[in-house]
């Protein structure tokens, strides 16, 4: 495997599954890392952004220390040993940006009363560099410009277009989840995040993505691409 190959399986993997590993320096019990599972999404420029409680031990810990790591696995694998992983090395720095905060609510709604009532603040894991495992003998490290979105769109342009699909061609969003065998039972499928390699359908409390078969560099790309899996 090349590692422009690696770069780009890791950054499929990172798109494509919702929590990890996130470990920090533990202040308690120093020189430890300290592990706990956390649910991420990407901002707009592929940087894993996260919701912690102001309270958790984590979160004392990144403002101690703000180098962290966070660890992504494939999931829904028979055999662990072979599924691809993807070790993020990051800065942890708190967020203010409202869309930021805006998109993560459309991937984890209950989010929202978290940060509310209960004294969560955002974080973006700002990627230093990354180790790629795709499989036995596929080590790689990867580059943070490697890792990040070639063709990022602002969070606006992405709520519009996220918007228009679910408001306006449900029908559409209802045929992906079949064509690429989403579950969707009682639940109605909506569009939560559209980027320049896939977009992410959220039915009930699960994300699923679906990839695009090829990059779209611009949002007329994306429309194509939307269209021609709505008409296959």
């Amino acid at each position: 495997m090349s590692t422009g190959v690696a770069a780009s399986q890791a950054k499929s993997l990172l798109l494509s599954e919702y929590h990890g590993v996130l470990s920090t320096h533990s202040v308690d019990m120093p020189g430890f890392p300290f592990g706990s599972v956390a649910p991420y999404c990407l901002d707009s420029e592929g940087h894993a952004v996260i919701l912690i409680s102001s309270i958790a031990q984590h979160t004392k810990n990144i403002e101690n220390d703000k180098k962290v790591s966070l660890i992504v696995t494939e999931g829904e694998v028979d055999d662990i040993h072979t599924a691809a992983r993807l070790t993020i090395l990051a800065e942890a720095v708190r967020v203010t940006d409202e869309e930021v905060k805006e998109r993560y609510y459309r991937f984890f709604p209950p989010a929202r009363e978290y940060h509310a009532q209960h004294n969560f603040e955002f974080y973006r894991l700002n990627t230093v560099k990354a180790r790629f495992i795709g499989g036995f003998g596929q080590i790689h490290w990867v580059s943070a410009d490697e890792l990040l979105l070639s063709h990022s769109f602002a969070t606006t342009a992405e709520n519009g277009m996220v918007d228009h699909m679910n408001n306006d061609h449900a029908d559409a969003i209802q045929k992906y989840c079949n064509d690429y065998d989403i579950a969707v039972c009682d639940d109605e499928p909506v569009m939560v995040g559209i980027d320049c390699y896939g977009c992410n359908i959220r039915v009930g409390e699960r994300v699923a993505r679906i990839p695009f078969p090829e990059l779209a560099a611009d949002a007329g790309s994306i429309r194509e691409r939307l269209v021609a899996m709505a008409r296959a």
